[in-house]
């Protein structure tokens, strides 16, 4: 049945990015798959970063079936009040002049329209964001990624500009200590940004954590000081938190830390907690002047009632359950373990990220910093053959960091599980070196 099943696979799958993981999953439940053979395997990566309240939630499960027996979906001009519900539920967590809500499926369309709102209203075209972004694979939201997928697909989007992502583990900018002078950075970026636009800069898309390029997280201030950069310039900011929304970093909204608001928000991943589910959010200042100037995103499954459906679920457990908090104590276990796995293996060379969003960055050594591809990769396969599912960045010189996201839900067991399982994991694969 198995090798049935994996010749199927390679006869008829279209291949879209890293290889599959050599395991048929059978079903899920809270914190871990199940494999069709009967192992059950811990995953710390929450699916694909979405499903927050882990797999098979009960009550995303009972919406679900309530929902696609009532109303599921509808022509995209008529409206149910799951989806209104949701959008002012939204503007609710939200802070002012967030009020606006454009409801859709997945982190690249929400990308995709709010790039299109942007340069509507600002009447430009230029788009600036970070050199190891991920914001889709759609057109627009695929020519403002510049972690992977750039070649051999023609013509980006004109008027695509990268500026570097602060990373201050692996410092470009340094001051008289050696650590990171992330405000020399950001000057230096614009003025390069400022020589190459042509004076069409409409907005600047950018995650606050970015999560593809290695779970680096600018320090504080930088966003403010962005901010400014783009309102010298007339730009709008648009920050993508589709995997920092909801709670997952223990704020609502990775933004608050900053203590900015941005001009355009997108939310995917975290919103349906699995299922697909997007949305941007804006002013009333800005939506009504992208209404008057006629702004089209009319698409199949715009405001779809089953997704808002259950994007309202996520949204009551999420505040019941005070999951911000959870986030948060169990994200203080995660890192005190991961810190403890450094004091005990050598490559361990960084740890970093907020909440229940982890990285964890492996090097050959420490004062070099020298990162190992093939270290990662014999991590991440003998984390699996003990039952424990790891996600790793999967783009050259980058395979050695680790993204850990496990659901809101897991319990300090199953943290303290995963954690055991890959310190073992690191132990393992260190001795064939």
């Amino acid at each position: 049945m198995a090798e049935s099943f994996w010749s199927d696979v390679d006869r008829h799958l279209v291949r879209y990015g890293g290889a599959f993981t050599h395991e048929i999953i059978d079903h899920a439940e809270g914190s871990f798959v199940f494999t069709e053979d009967g192992r059950r395997i811990l995953d710390f990566t929450s699916g694909q970063m979405s499903a927050i309240l882990g797999h098979a939630h009960p009550e995303i499960v009972e919406t679900v079936r309530r929902q696609a027996g009532k109303l599921d979906h509808l022509f995209s001009g008529m409206l149910s009040r799951p989806v209104v519900d949701l959008a002012r539920r939204l503007a609710e967590t939200l802070p002012a002049p967030l009020e606006k809500a454009l409801l859709l499926t997945t982190g690249a369309e929400s990308n995709e329209a709010a790039l299109r709102m942007a340069k509507l209203v600002t009447g430009k075209h230029e788009i600036v964001s970070f050199a190891r972004s991920w914001h889709g694979m759609t057109q627009g939201a695929a020519s403002a990624t510049y972690s992977a997928g750039r070649r051999g697909y023609g013509p980006a989007a004109p008027g695509q500009f990268a500026i570097p992502a602060p990373n201050a583990y692996r410092p470009d900018f340094t001051d008289a200590s050696g650590s990171l002078d992330w405000r020399r950075q950001l000057d230096f970026a614009f003025e390069m940004i400022d020589a190459q636009s042509v004076g069409s800069l409409a907005a600047c898309l950018v995650e606050p954590i970015l999560s593809s390029g290695g779970i680096i997280e600018p320090p504080p201030g930088y966003f403010a000081a962005l901010a400014e950069k783009c309102r010298e310039r007339g730009m709008l900011l648009i920050l993508d938190e589709a995997q920092t929304g909801l709670c997952r970093t223990g704020n609502w909204y990775a933004f608050e830390r900053d203590g900015i608001v941005p001009d355009i928000l997108t939310l995917s991943k975290t919103l349906g907690a699995g299922l697909p589910l997007a949305a941007v959010l804006t002013s009333v200042a800005i939506e009504q002047e992208a209404h008057d100037r006629g702004f089209l995103f009319f698409t199949t499954h715009v405001s779809d009632p089953l997704p808002a459906a259950v994007g309202n679920t996520v949204l009551d457990v999420l505040t019941r359950d005070r999951l911000d908090a959870r986030a948060l104590s169990l994200g203080a276990s995660l890192r005190q373990g991961l810190e403890e796995i450094a004091g005990r293996h050598e490559v361990v060379g960084d740890i970093r990220g907020r909440g229940l969003l982890a990285g964890l960055e492996l090097v050959v050594d420490r004062e070099t910093k020298q990162s190992s591809d093939e270290l990662g990769a014999r991590v991440t396969q003998r984390c699996l053959e003990l039952g424990l599912h790891m996600n790793i960045v999967q783009l050259p010189g980058m395979g050695g960091v680790f993204r850990i996201a496990p659901p809101l839900t897991a319990s300090e067991e199953e943290i303290a599980l995963g954690l055991s399982i890959l310190d073992q994991a690191i132990g393992d694969a260190v001795k064939l070196l």
